[in-house]
């Protein structure tokens, strides 16, 4: 699960990491008032005091899509929150169709004197949550770790005794911190450890986390965290109430919340062949399968072992609501799944599914494949019902199946 940044940056400041004064808003009207607020918090001048404004959505790009904007006046604030809710913002990581902004946050502007990298986040290899840190924050992470390896810091953090204070100094230190800001930087970097393993977090991000320039109450600068990006372990969610009432269906895909109500795993792409699979590792080679035959797969959906027929009738109508499916291929290898329970969700789905002509029925092509447990049964079944499925096709395994469904979209 992810959640917005101006809910991150709450969950920063509740474990006492330093951010900026920041508001939500959803209301072009709100931005005057609450530019206002945000600057008198951080001590700015009323009129020309320095704030940013940002869309609010669970996709990278923002700045260079223009929905960040600097402001330094109650109009200007105003302005950028009537262009950002008025337009979709259209990113490398939205795709050309763009996401409608509903949300923004206006945050008081803070002078940078140097930016940083810091997240914490699970390595695969040893095991391990490890921290990550970069003197090169404000970026993208991802390029620095290829074209500049070494500029990359980690250190592995003990699952039980969890990141020490010695471990941050010598972070902080490689970082080309001094002075104050070195115990400034540890104290963040220990508070996100403990927010990391409290909340069950996949992943939690600080870029850019920056160094404020140095005055005369703070000769050494201010250490602050003035982005953030957290990730959570689904698995975890059920002992969070808190991070659960963070979610925002709206930044969701709406056929991949529907799936998760009836227990499916679906997640959608941009090809053109549906795909209704049993098991994960399955629905995988199905897709690699089509794709060897030329096909291009529209998703991935697994009904997983015990799916009711209503399920998978519930299955073909969210395969069937992608504009672009053109056909659909049915993988079933029977284990604990009853492939005579397959068959009577997919007969269910033909007699209910409502084309926009009004008839019903599926008219793009089906291939179905049924091994394992109750196949026969299954196979029978949808023999007799040839009737409601006109465009079915048997195939005899996996390859045959994809092979037909490639050659039948065309």
């Amino acid at each position: 699960m992810k959640i917005h940044e101006y809910q991150a940056r709450d969950l920063l400041a509740s474990y006492g990491i330093p951010v900026p004064a920041g508001r939500m808003i959803e209301k072009i009207d709100d931005a005057h008032t609450v530019y206002k607020q945000v600057t008198q918090e951080a001590g700015l001048s009323l009129e020309n005091g320095l704030a940013v404004v940002k869309a609010q959505v669970h996709a990278g790009g923002r700045g260079k899509a223009g929905f960040v904007k600097l402001v330094r006046s109650p109009q200007e604030a105003e302005d950028a929150a009537r262009f950002m809710l008025s337009n979709k913002m259209v990113s490398v990581q939205t795709g050309p169709e763009g996401l409608e902004v509903k949300k923004l946050l206006i945050a008081a502007g803070v002078e940078i004197a140097h930016e940083y990298y810091l997240a914490i986040t699970t390595d695969r290899e040893t095991r391990r949550n490890t921290l990550i840190a970069s003197a090169e924050g404000g970026v993208e992470i991802e390029k620095v770790a290829a074209e500049k390896p070494e500029a990359i810091l980690k250190q592995p953090i003990h699952p039980l005794m969890g990141l020490q204070p010695h471990e941050a100094r010598r972070i902080a230190f490689e970082l080309g911190m001094k002075g104050k800001q070195v115990g400034q930087a540890v104290k963040i970097m220990l508070a996100l450890a403990r927010l990391f393993v409290d909340k069950d977090c996949s992943l939690a991000e600080i870029n850019p986390l920056i160094v404020t320039p140095a005055n005369e109450s703070a000769p050494d600068g201010n250490v602050l965290a003035i982005d953030a990006k957290f990730n959570f372990d689904d698995n975890g969610l059920s002992r969070h109430k808190d991070i659960q009432a963070l979610f925002d269906p709206a930044e969701e895909n709406p056929q991949e919340l529907k799936a998760h109500r009836f227990g499916l795993s679906y997640i959608k792409l941009d090809g053109n062949i549906g795909c209704l699979v049993n098991g994960a590792g399955l629905a995988m080679a199905t897709m690699d399968t089509i794709k060897h035959h030329g096909g291009e797969p529209a998703n991935f959906l697994d009904v997983g072992g015990s799916a009711s027929e209503e399920a998978v009738t519930e299955a073909f109508s969210i395969i069937l609501s992608d504009q672009n499916v053109n056909g659909v291929l049915v993988n079933i290898f029977g284990g604990i799944m009853d492939c005579e329970v397959i068959a009577k969700g997919v007969v269910n789905a033909a007699r209910n599914y409502k084309n926009s002509d009004g008839s019903t029925g599926f008219k793009v092509p089906l291939v179905v494949r049924l091994e394992g447990n109750n196949s026969q049964k299954g196979r029978a079944l949808l023999e007799s019902a040839s009737d409601n499925l006109p465009t079915l096709q048997a195939a005899t395994d996996l390859n045959d199946g994809a092979r037909k469904v490639v050659a039948a979209v065309g």
